[in-house]
């Protein structure tokens, strides 16, 4: 007598219960890892880009409240380009005395608090 040995349906069917509760529990903390990631280097993009406008109003001798030239401000960003939201937001930073701001709101905001609001 020849016994063939395969697996049977019940055992496949455990498996991949298995493997999907796996997915299921990891998954959202993978989610959660990357907009914590995304948020972190907005917020340390906005805190460059704080920098860069604070050395700009330095040289251009501007006072708090003085309107900026975005392209002005990027020379004194490194690599002197406009940086880029890796959540996909936009920065509006041309207002000497405010900090930076990003579009971003959901899931988590991307909100620099620095020198700029006296909270260093």
């Amino acid at each position: 007598m020849k016994r063939n040995s395969a697996f049977t349906l019940v055992e496949i069917m455990i498996v991949v219960a298995i493997i999907g509760l796996l997915a299921a529990i990891a998954i959202p903390s993978f989610v959660k890892a990357r907009n914590t990631s995304q948020q972190n280097a907005c917020i340390n993009n906005l805190r460059v880009i704080d920098d860069g406008k604070q050395q700009w109003a330095f040289v251009a001798r501007q006072v708090n409240g003085a309107a900026c030239v975005t392209a002005s401000v990027n020379e004194y960003i490194k690599g002197s380009t406009y940086p880029i939201c890796p959540g996909g937001g936009t920065y509006t930073y041309c207002n000497v005395g405010s900090a930076p701001e990003c579009s971003v709101t959901t899931p988590t905001s991307h909100t620099f608090v620095g020198s700029a609001n006296g909270n260093d």
